[in-house]
Order: structure tokens, then sequence, then C-alpha cells
């Protein structure tokens, strides 16, 4: 199993400061930020399933031009999923024929190009060849989850939006198969205030969560930091020392497991 970032960051800003969007393998995107923008048609057209954390823009920018741009060169539709609130989020502000042509209907109801469907609780969806996504629990200003994607030779974990959330560590803590945690830590500290309001982790708010985490032999992988702010939160997570030493996400980077 292969995790390619496409897009890691919590806004825009040059060719390769791109938002949320993981490429799972070739066939299966985790958020569609847009980060999805850098793939060529023939790869947006190898995309089968999309899996979404939550309803913001930065989770979900390009998936309309996905959906668009590869609907006439697939031969089944799109699957999009997420929680019901995300989907019905979809439903009445992105594809509502106003803002965007609701391409569950389109051309055919019969025959669309895109399909809804609703996570599981609790449960994992199977990918096949050994592959599955299973929703994690996330805590974020809208109904949230995060993801772990599991191979045969074991598993990523990915935070999505999220702030304290003792439940998505407490998932984590019984695997035995976890080959990395990809975490969001979005603002720095003369943020706080912010940060706390929106749902995000600073610096000293994720090394908190981090304390009551038992594994420190697991990579951790920062995402979502913002635009602009990156300077700041990486010379304040530096500075923690032995907090915890966790490594940047970069647009291109590739997860293997």
């Amino acid at each position: 199993m292969k995790l390619r970032v496409l897009g890691c960051h919590g806004g825009i800003g040059g060719h390769e400061v791109h938002t949320t969007a993981f490429l799972l393998d070739e066939d299966v995107l985790i958020d569609a930020g847009t980060g999805v923008t850098t793939l060529g048609v023939e790869a947006l057209a190898r995309i089968d399933e999309v899996f979404l954390t939550h309803a913001h823009l930065d989770h979900i920018a390009a998936l309309p031009l996905l959906v668009d741009t590869v609907g006439d060169r697939r031969t089944r539709p799109l699957r999009v999923h997420a929680l019901p609130a995300t989907l019905d989020a979809l439903r009445q502000h992105i594809f509502n024929g106003i803002i965007w042509p609701n391409f569950s209907r389109i051309p055919t109801c019969d025959s669309p190009y895109l399909q809804l469907v609703p996570l599981p609780t609790g449960a994992a969806v199977d990918l096949g060849e050994g592959r599955s996504v299973q929703p994690l629990p996330a805590c974020h200003t809208v109904p949230a989850v995060g993801y772990l994607m599991r191979s045969a030779r074991g598993s990523v974990a990915f935070s999505g939006d999220t702030g304290a959330c003792p439940a998505f560590w407490d998932a984590l803590t019984a695997l035995d198969d976890l080959h990395a945690i990809i975490v969001e830590c979005a603002l720095p500290e003369q943020s706080a205030s912010l940060a706390q309001a929106a749902g995000h982790f600073t610096p000293r708010t994720l090394a908190g969560a981090m304390r009551a985490f038992p594994r420190r032999d697991i990579p951790l992988y920062i995402t979502h930091m913002k635009p602009g702010q990156m300077t700041a939160i990486v010379e304040e997570i530096d500075a923690m020392g032995r907090a915890f030493s966790p490594r940047f996400l970069h647009s291109g980077q590739l997860i293997e497991i």
C-alpha cells in the first residue's frame, strides 16, 4: 500500500502548497482538497473511491471538478464515502444544481457519475486486495472523522481535522500493526484561541494529547499547517524537544507499507 501526499496544508499559496488530499495506491482518495488538481486526467480517471473526513471546503474543493472532468471516462460512478452529515452538506450546498450540477442524477438516475455512500458505523470499508479504510473518531466544529488505512502489511492513521480527541488516540493504542500516524497541527501558539474555536491543534495542545499516547516508536507526521504560519509551528514543535519528534509532510511525499 502506497500513500502519496497530494496536498497537506491548511490553505493555498504556491504551486506546491495545496489543501488536504492523499492518494492511496492509484484508486482511492482520502479527502479531495486542492492537491487533487496536481493529477493528470488519466490519473483522475483511475480514482474509484473517495473518503471525506468532513465537509469543509479545503477538504472537498476539488471533488466537484473531479467528477465533472472524468465522469464520462468511467464505466461506474465515483463512490464518495463520508458521514451522513457530510453527504447532506454536499447535496445541499455543492451538488445542488446551483453551485454545481447534481451528478448523483446525471447523466441519468440509473447511471450517474457520482454515488454518495454513508460510512458504516465503526466498521471498515473493504477495498479488496487486502486493503480497507475505517473511520476513526475526530473532534471538529462540524461532524468529522479520521481514517485508518490498512493493508495486509500494516496500517496508517490520519486524524483529519481535529482538536483534543482522546477517543482518536484510544483507538490507536491497541493496534499492533500501526505503521505511521498523520496528525494535524494547524496553528501556532499565538493563535491558540482561534485554534480552540476552530477545532484544531497547536503544538502545545498536540504535545498534551501525545503525552497520553504510550507509543513512541511510531512515526508521527504533521499535516494541515497554515501557509504563513509554518515557520512558527515548526519552531515551536522543535522547541518542545522530546515531547514528541515528528516529521513534517510535504507535497509529493510517499509513505509505503
